[in-house]
Parts: structure tokens; C-alpha cells; sequence
């Protein structure tokens, strides 16, 4: 009984650990499931369908690929709003993101009087320390300041060749704001004068390349006028400024139509500049022109607030008193007025001068009266400081009786004689005439603000300076275009010929490489190609080659001549583009030939395409075989 109860109660115990156990099991399972399927089931509303949940007992495992960091975060918070967040396991990663876009790259260059200061973004495979070196460079002893930072990117297309250019222009432009990108260079700058800001811009578009957008706002500062000039002269052969100043763009409006109210025909200059006596100069001006129309002509002159009116010789002594007063009446306070009527001289009185001539190879002669030898000595070095001590011949007299302000005049004409390319000067007891021609537009006014200057309103001015364009030195050198159709023009009168069969240029030819070369000399650096061909008889290689080496023997030719031709390119194209039917021997000899191209982004070897005019290569007399496997005679 005693065992019988013992085993009772010991598989009673058994039982009870069994159901136990299954209980607990069941439950495990049971909280699993609930678990897993309540994270799931969040996660999929809050369209989180890219997280895997696996439940292990009480953890929950998260897993997955995130499309991002932030994603991965809200999972987690969502997982932990359905069971205890202690519970959720993160086993999730997040989805690799797609490489940065690389940063806008610009710097941007300031320099000035002060130094140099350079900030903005490069790329990191950019050598800043050669960059930075460069820099110091132009900068000197002023140093520079450097706010440049790096990125790790590589340069976009078109960086470097800007950056470059940047770079090499900096030195010419000590005043200046560069803003570079990839092919694109922004350059604000000031230069010193008109001509400057010409002579900038034509370099500076000169040195661009194929790609690069190249914006320019170059200004040239108002000059200083001093004294405050204006010369006007009405004659019967015509009306027209020696010099013209005005204080603004309406000022010189309101001159200028004064001007041609008063009979001046033609383009008319007029500077815009610093330093007018009074803000009423356009209408005093305007006014005084009107009178000198009134009188029947003459000149003005106006030096700051003096007014200096010379009637032509015969004017009406009545009409001249009538005008100066209404003048006088009509001018606005400060200008003071200096009328003169000149007297009627005596034809037959030959006054006293002094002349000096200026030729255009630069020679002067200094000639006339001198009122003693020391201004003799001095208008002779004087010239030679301003000419050339080996360009000046002094042939001048000395004579008593000159007027006591002679020597001031002497010199102030050679002064202003050394303006022009080539002139003559006249001085005389009552009155200075200089005349010539000039590559400087602003030539006449400057010239006369000069004499007036030193010899005051008073005097009787008479300038005569004629601008041309090929004078000057800016406008006056050819575009590629027109040295194009300057060399055309020399081999529309002038072959170069080659020997038979060969690439030696003629001798007869010779001549005709001297004017090319003449002409690529004064023209500059030019892109251009050197173009060879030949006929179609013979075997097309050797044509081929025979083409190419004409072609560099005319390059050969110019360097012979020290004609710098880093630019230029030598090609032979063969038989290839004949401008004339191969079938007949003058057809043969045109095709024959040596073309001049400029080097353009679209420049290919096209016939229909303007070129310099073909240089035809000498034939010879003799026939030549066909046969394929020999070479022509006379490509």
C-alpha cells in the first residue's frame, strides 16, 4: 500500500510537470506569434514592407535593407510601440547612397594697388600649391591673401584650361576682377586710358581658345582735362573742333549739335572728361559758337573760364562791336570773354618764323629764326630728347627783334609736334600752326589743350592733325581677315613655283615669300595652315607625300625669314579637293597648287570655302606618264 501510494503521488507529480511544461511551451509559442505579427503588421502600415521581423522567444529581430538612415530609426520606433524596445533586436543595414554630386567650382581673383586676394572653391586634383605660387609671383612683396579651399573632386571639363588662362593674365591687369569657371573667365578691369582699354581687349580676345566664354567689362576712367580746352574755327573752307571738351555725355550732345549748327560737317569729336570751370560750359559754349556765326566766322577758344574770339581778317568793325556785346551780355557768370579783331596785314610783309618738319621715316628739321644761340642749343637737344639725338638737323638763324615769348613757343611746338607721326610746325609773332597725321584719335584736342596751356587763350592756334587708322596703334594692325586678303592680294600678282617633281621653291619664287613674309610680320601671331595638293596623276601615296613636303617647305621658307610660326601648321592633302578638271594640263596646274587658310574651329579642306588665293606651283613642259607606279614630274 505504502508503495503502491508513493507511486501515486510520484506520477502525480510528473503529470503535473508535464502539463506543465506544455503550458509554458504553448504560451512561449503563443507570445512569439503575437509578437511577430503585431510588429508586422505596424511596420506594413506605416509602409515599412522592406523590414523582415523574426520573433525568438520575447526578441524581435529586425531585418532588412533601410533606404535610409532615417527610415531605419522610425522602424525601430515602431517596433518598439508594439512590444518592449528592449525586446527588438536591430539587425537591419541601410541602403548604400547614391555618390554626392561634386560642388560648383569658381574662384574669384581681386587685385589691386594694395595686393592680391583670391577665394572660392577648386577641385582637389587642382595643384593649389603651384596655383598659390603663381600668385605670390604677381603679387610681390604686396602678398596675397588666400581664402581658396579644396574639395576632393576632380576638375569638371573646361577648369584647368580656364584656370590657366586666368592665371596668365593676371600680370597685365593690375587693376582687375577675374571670376573664373569651367570655360568660362569673367574680367572687370580699369585701364588708364581709351587706347589701353582697346589694346586690353583686342589682347585679351586675341588669347582665347575654342570653348571658352570670355566676358569683358573693361572701363577706362574720365580723363583730367587741364586746363578745360575747347577751340573751335569756322572759315570759308569749312568748320571743325581743334579740340572739344565737355563735362558729360549731354553736355557734349548739346556742343556737338552746336557745332554743326555752326557749319561743322562730318564725324566730330568731343572728350568727356574732369575738371570744367562751371556746370554751365555746354551752354557757354553753345552761345559763343552762335556768335562766331553771327560774325561771319573765325575761332573760339575757351582755356577753363577764358574766352578768347579772333574774327577773320575784314570782318565788319560795326558787326564785330554788335556781336561781342550781345556776347558778352549772353555768356553766364565766370567766363570772362577776349575779342580781338585782327588788323588787314600787308601781303607783301613776310614776318619772321621758325619751322620744324617731322617726316614719317621720323626725321626732323629745325629751321627758320632762333633769337639767340642758347634757344638754338635748346630747341636742338630739346628735339633730340623728344625724336632721337641721331634724327634731328638743326639749320635755324639767329635773328634780333623776335618777340620775348618766341622761346616759349619754339618749345612748346616741338612738344606738340612729337604727338604726330609726321607734321610740320610754323611759329610765327602772332600765331602757331601745326598740322600732320596722327594714329591717335584724341591727337588735336590734346595737342591743343598743350599750347593753350603753356601760351594761354590768347594765342592764335591753328591745328591741322589729320587721324588715320593705320597710324594707329591699335586699330591700325590688320585683323587675321584682312591680312588674309593682304597676302591674297600678293599672290594675285606673284607665283611660287617649285621645281619639277620636287619640294625646292623656285628661285623666281622668292621674291613673292618676302612680301608673305612682310605681311605675316606686321599682322602678328595668325593661325594658319599651310596647305599642299596636288593633280591626280601618279600614285596617290606619293602625291600624298610630295603634297605634305611642299606644304613645310613654304613653312621653311617663312622661318627663314624669322616670321614666328608656332601657329602655323603644315599639311599635304594630296590630290584630294581639285578646284579644276584633272584632264587637262591647265586643269592639272591649278590643282597644283599651295593654299594660305586661316585656322578656324570650322576650317576644313573645302573648296567652297573662302581662302587666300591659291598659289600655283610651276609646271613642267614635258609629258608626264600615267602609269600608276610613277611619280608625276609635275605634281
Amino acid at each position: 500500500m505504502r508503495l503502491s501510494s508513493f507511486l501515486i503521488i510520484f506520477f502525480t507529480f510528473i503529470t503535473a510537470a508535464g502539463l506543465s511544461l506544455i503550458t509554458a511551451s504553448y504560451s512561449v509559442t503563443l507570445i512569439e506569434e503575437n509578437s511577430e505579427i503585431g510588429v508586422r503588421n505596424a511596420l506594413d502600415d506605416d509602409d515599412m514592407t522592406w523590414a523582415e521581423v523574426q520573433a525568438d522567444g520575447l526578441q524581435v529581430t529586425l531585418a532588412g535593407v533601410a533606404p535610409t538612415e532615417a527610415v531605419r530609426f522610425r522602424a525601430l520606433t515602431t517596433a518598439g510601440g508594439i512590444v518592449d524596445a528592449a525586446r527588438v533586436i536591430d539587425e537591419m543595414e541601410v541602403e548604400v547612397q547614391a555618390a554626392i554630386a561634386a560642388p560648383r567650382f569658381s574662384a574669384e581673383i581681386l587685385r589691386n594697388d594694395s595686393g592680391l586676394s583670391v577665394i572660392g572653391l577648386i577641385p582637389g586634383t587642382t595643384d593649389r600649391d603651384a596655383v598659390m605660387d603663381r600668385f605670390n609671383d604677381i603679387a610681390g612683396d604686396h602678398g596675397v591673401a588666400d581664402l581658396l579651399q579644396t574639395a576632393d573632386y576632380p576638375a569638371p571639363d573646361g577648369w584647368e584650361g580656364a584656370l590657366a588662362f586666368a592665371l596668365s593674365k593676371m600680370e597685365k591687369l593690375p587693376r582687375a576682377k577675374i571670376s573664373i569657371e569651367a570655360n568660362r573667365v569673367s574680367i572687370t578691369a580699369i585701364t588708364d586710358s581709351p587706347a589701353a582699354k582697346q589694346k586690353l581687349e583686342a589682347d585679351l580676345k586675341k588669347a582665347t581658345y575654342p570653348g571658352l566664354t570670355l566676358i569683358l567689362d573693361i572701363s577706362a576712367p574720365r580723363p583730367v582735362i587741364t586746363p578745360f580746352t575747347l577751340r573751335f574755327e569756322a572759315t570759308p573752307e569749312g568748320a571743325k573742333f581743334d579740340a572739344c571738351s565737355a563735362d558729360t555725355d549731354r553736355a557734349r550732345d548739346k556742343i556737338l549739335a552746336a557745332a554743326i549748327k555752326a557749319g561743322a560737317t562730318g564725324a566730330q569729336r568731343c572728350i568727356v572728361g574732369l575738371g570744367v570751370p562751371s556746370p554751365r560750359w555746354a551752354e557757354a559754349v553753345a552761345v559763343s559758337m552762335s556768335a562766331l556765326t553771327d560774325i561771319g566766322g573765325g575761332s573760339i577758344t575757351f582755356a577753363d573760364a577764358d574766352i578768347t574770339l579772333i574774327a577773320l581778317e575784314g570782318t565788319d568793325q560795326r558787326l564785330f562791336d554788335k556781336v561781342v556785346g550781345e556776347l558778352e551780355t549772353a555768356l553766364p557768370d565766370v567766363f570772362a570773354l577776349d575779342p580781338k579783331l585782327p588788323a588787314i596785314k600787308d601781303p607783301d610783309a613776310g614776318p619772321p618764323e621758325f619751322t620744324a618738319t617731322l617726316s614719317p621715316e621720323g626725321q626732323v628739321q629745325l629751321r627758320g629764326r632762333v633769337s639767340g644761340a642758347p634757344l638754338r642749343e635748346l630747341a636742338d637737344s630739346y628735339a633730340k630728347a623728344r625724336f632721337g639725338s641721331d634724327k634731328v638737323y638743326t639749320a635755324a638763324r639767329i635773328v634780333d627783334d623776335l618777340p620775348g615769348d618766341w622761346a616759349t613757343r619754339v618749345l612748346a611746338g616741338i612738344e606738340a609736334l612729337s604727338g604726330l607721326s609726321n607734321g610740320v610746325l610754323v611759329v610765327t609773332p602772332t600765331k602757331l600752326s601745326i598740322s600732320g597725321n596722327t594714329g591717335n584719335p584724341d591727337a588735336s584736342s590734346e595737342i591743343s589743350t598743350l599750347l593753350l596751356g603753356k601760351l594761354g587763350g590768347g594765342t592764335e592756334l591753328d591745328v591741322d592733325v589729320v587721324y588715320q587708322k593705320k597710324l594707329d596703334p591699335v586699330l591700325g594692325l590688320p585683323t587675321p581677315d584682312e591680312c588674309e586678303a593682304e597676302i591674297g592680294a600678293i599672290l594675285s600678282t606673284g607665283k611660287i613655283n617649285f621645281e619639277p617633281g620636287s619640294a625646292t621653291i623656285d628661285a623666281s619664287a622668292l621674291g613673292t615669300m618676302d612680301d608673305i613674309a612682310a605681311v605675316i610680320k606686321r599682322c602678328g601671331e595668325l593661325q594658319l595652315e599651310i596647305q599642299g595638293y596636288t593633280d591626280s596623276q601618279g600614285r596617290e601615296e606619293m602625291n600624298l607625300a610630295l603634297s605634305q613636303s611642299r606644304a613645310e617647305s613654304v613653312l621653311n621658307e617663312l622661318r627663314a625669314r624669322r616670321v614666328p610660326t608656332r601657329s602655323f601648321t603644315a599639311t599635304g592633302f594630296g590630290e584630294e579637293t581639285p578646284i579644276a578638271d584633272n584632264k587637262t594640263e591647265a586643269g592639272r596646274e591649278a590643282n597644283r597648287r599651295i593654299e594660305f587658310r586661316l585656322i578656324r574651329p570650322d576650317t576644313v579642306a573645302d573648296p567652297e570655302q573662302t581662302t587666300l588665293e591659291s598659289v600655283t606651283e610651276n609646271s613642267d613642259t614635258e609629258t608626264a606618264t600615267t602609269e600608276e607606279d610613277t611619280p608625276d614630274e609635275q605634281n
